[in-house]
């Protein structure tokens, strides 16, 4: 047998006997999310766990100056940023800003392949944040809102960091990068979710982790996956055999206005806005 498919053997087996070593959530997300499920939290109490961190406090505050909040005047401190970003935004948001700290290794190699999903995952986020505001303006009874996508956005492709944990155990595999792109497609999606029940988010997030990248995902309602899958189809990550009618696919179920959306001005000074929340 040959190592990758060993390797590929192994990642299934601990899969279906529940044995894979799952990432944890960040300590700082934990505290920010069990603050928030506190009926009794205040504005401050909330800015005094999030000042903890000082990267988390730091972007929170890029978070509230940017355009998706909609305000000209700007906050400069932590405390103005939680105000204006609400509670009820700032668990996910917080949450999601913190996934970063989980595409990290000791291993230089694995390191940089992180470093390369992670680039990724923002540049698929990006593109889906930007797709949500132009679907709010158009549809105002949405269930559908912000920070939800942003969450969703930063964890859909979280199944690869157990992938590149085990491969890491098995170097010579990294000789072989489209082996690896293969593992990622094949069982990134069932990792994904089993992290996103293990974390205890609700169906939402373990959907979007079990579906972007599935072929044969195709529900009628609108939902997360689909600006995920958008996202990833833009970037590159999802990958299909012709762009266009892949898209013309979420044209057609009201996701995306038209195909004139991506060259606009107005969607890509959006795009650049939200890139550089991140940045």
């Amino acid at each position: 047998m040959s190592t990758e498919n060993a390797l590929l053997t192994i990642l299934v087996d601990r899969i279906n006997n529940d044995t894979l070593v799952l990432p944890t959530l960040p300590e700082v997300a934990i505290k920010v999310r069990q603050a928030a499920d506190n009926p009794d939290v205040n504005l401050m109490q909330m800015s005094d766990v999030i000042s903890q961190d000082p990267a988390l406090s730091a972007r929170m505050i890029k978070v509230a100056n940017s355009a998706i909040m909609g305000r000209s005047v700007k906050v400069s401190n932590l405390q103005q940023a939680v105000t204006r970003i609400g509670l009820r935004q700032i668990k996910n948001i917080a949450t999601a800003m913190a996934m970063e700290q989980l595409f990290v290794s000791n291993n230089e190699l694995i390191k940089g392949y992180m470093g390369k999903a992670w680039q990724k995952t923002l540049t698929v986020a990006s593109h889906s944040i930007t797709l949500m505001e132009f679907y709010l303006k158009n549809n105002k009874h949405t269930s559908l809102n912000r920070d939800s996508i942003t969450l969703a956005a930063l964890v859909y492709n979280i199944g690869v960091l157990p992938i590149l944990t085990e491969a890491e155990r098995h170097p010579e595999v990294f000789a072989n990068p489209s082996f690896l792109a293969h593992a990622i497609q094949k069982l990134s999606g069932k990792i994904g979710s089993s992290i996103m029940q293990a974390w205890e988010f609700p169906k939402e997030f373990v959907d979007v982790a079990l579906s972007w990248a599935d072929p044969s995902y195709k529900p009628d309602k609108v939902s997360y996956v689909d600006f995920i899958r958008v996202g990833a189809i833009l970037e590159g990550t999802l990958q299909v055999s012709d762009k266009s009618a892949a898209l013309q696919t979420y044209i057609d179920k009201g996701v995306i206005p038209s195909m004139q959306l991506f060259t606009s001005d107005e969607y890509n000074d959006m795009l650049k806005d939200v890139k550089n929340m991140f940045s």
